[in-house]
């Protein structure tokens, strides 16, 4: 199998003034590769053998990319493919629902700070997923595990940039459809950059910060959904997030907390 070709690797420090907590990141060993089958199964096997937190690994074209629930991720070109890994603390009290939406708040900071145009148009809607008019345009997946190196996360966050992959049956969007952009490797760095914010909030103040931050990005409350976890759907309409995160939806039974399921738009446009 060919290797993949490391096109640049450097150091990024994240600004003062972006977190000063313990623990939290301050700079990223950021590697560039021309193509990948997968920049999360990278930092899965650096991770297995020891490498520190703080690893980012972004990609010009990935052949192997995973979604959610098993999915294949299409790159239609020009997209976002960046993994990071982290170490949390086992002894810090992070659940580990609350990881999907710290990543997501950093991801949607980061594309905005990209393309200011985007600010008032990208929503979040449970737990990660980040939608343009109701089209999704950016998504990510949390992976964990550990060796006698201790325990990581990886996180792999994709993005449709300049364009959308055409799959049939879906309605996708691009952030491109929000004004210009810059280079991918300008992006990651946004989203590192907001990353490192938000895991600081995240270590002084607990996850009430991002839960809040986490609502006002969101889906219009009311906006009509429709979880499903196996043969069961409940449909109703959002009504925000637990302490814990769990998605809280309003129905004709009265209010359904949900913890686990597939939410989808009523609209069905994603």
């Amino acid at each position: 199998m060919q290797q993949p070709v490391l096109l640049s690797a450097e150091t990024v420090a994240i600004p003062d003034g972006s977190g000063h907590a313990p623990h939290s990141i301050r700079t990223w060993r950021f590697e560039l590769y021309d193509e990948i089958g997968s920049t999360s199964d990278l930092c899965k096997e650096r991770a297995e053998s020891g490498e520190p937190e703080g690893l980012a690994v972004l990609a010009l074209k990935q052949t192997k990319g995973r979604g959610s629930r098993g999915r294949q991720w299409s790159d239609p070109g020009d997209s976002l493919a960046l993994s990071v890994l982290l170490r949390p603390d086992p002894q810090a009290d992070v659940l580990p629902a609350l990881w999907p939406f710290l990543f997501a708040l950093a991801f949607r900071d980061g594309l905005v700070s990209s393309c200011p145009g985007a600010e008032d148009l990208l929503k979040l809607k449970w737990p990660n997923d980040i939608l343009l008019h109701g089209r999704k345009l950016a998504g990510l997946l949390i992976e964990r595990g550990g060796s006698d190196c201790g325990s990581w996360l990886v996180a792999g966050l994709g993005a449709n940039l300049v364009r959308a992959p055409r799959i049939e049956g879906r309605d996708l969007a691009a952030l491109r459809e929000c004004g210009s952009i810059p280079d991918r490797d300008v992006v990651a760095r946004n989203i590192l950059s907001a990353l490192t914010h938000w895991l600081a909030v995240m270590a002084e103040k607990g996850f009430a910060p991002i839960r809040s931050a986490w609502i006002r990005h969101a889906l219009a409350e009311g906006t009509r959904l429709v979880a499903q976890s196996g043969n069961t759907y409940i449909e109703g309409e959002f009504a925000g997030i637990d302490e814990v995160g769990a998605l809280i939806l309003r129905t004709a039974d009265g209010p359904k907390r949900i913890a686990t399921a597939e939410v989808f738009l009523m609209s069905g446009r994603e």
